[in-house]
């Protein structure tokens, strides 16, 4: 092989391992955070969970996953319900990730593996959740933009967040014919519902 092209592969290699590394201290941080919220006992739920609301809208792609999982009743909907699509959904996409970080929260967790995938120009950090009965692996998809990271997707147990949410809310749309602005009540009422037993 040539000496030029091992020099680019090691270049490379290593240009991708320093790129994930850089995002896992980044996403160790950031998990902290909110699994810290759940373990300070000072802190009220309601007050636990705004903590948690805002990392979650800091550092998540909202807006992007809002519109992949509305589908086509993105394209005929209006522009002030777009907008008031993206934060009912950013509100659910929180609830979401707050009640399912809240079931791992007294529990161990180590970042495993971290790679880049050049081609995507996305982080893929493998997270082990240990408890008392086995591992559960998690792998967060994160993508730079703007000179900031953001999680575009969630992986649990080879099941993705994403796609999941896009079955669901396809579901969801069905039912109301994806009007967009009828879904926007609907998924309003689920976030008052899913909001009021998290703060108990």
């Amino acid at each position: 092989m040539n000496f030029f092209i091992k020099l680019f592969i090691i270049f490379f290699l290593f240009n991708s391992t320093i790129k994930a590394d850089e995002v896992s201290n980044w996403l160790k941080k950031e998990i902290d955070t909110i699994l810290d919220a759940y373990k300070n006992p000072s802190l009220s739920n309601y007050k636990r969970f705004e903590l948690i609301e805002e990392t979650i809208n800091n550092n998540f792609a909202g807006t992007g996953i809002a519109k992949f999982v509305a589908g086509k009743s993105w394209l005929n909907a209006s522009k002030e319900t777009k907008k008031e699509y993206i934060i009912i959904f950013k509100k659910h996409l929180a609830l979401n990730i707050a009640s399912m970080m809240q079931a791992y929260s007294d529990q161990e967790y180590e970042l495993t593996n971290s790679k880049y995938d050049s081609k995507n120009k996305v982080s893929l950090i493998d997270m082990k959740i240990i408890n008392e009965t086995g591992n559960l692996l998690v792998t967060w998809r994160v993508k730079k933009s703007k000179n900031r990271n953001y999680v575009i997707d969630l992986i649990v147990a080879d099941i993705s967040l994403v796609v999941t949410k896009r079955s669901e809310f396809n579901s969801m749309l069905k039912t109301v014919n994806y009007n967009l602005k009828e879904l926007n009540k609907k998924l309003g009422e689920q976030n008052n519902i899913s909001y009021n037993k998290l703060i108990k």
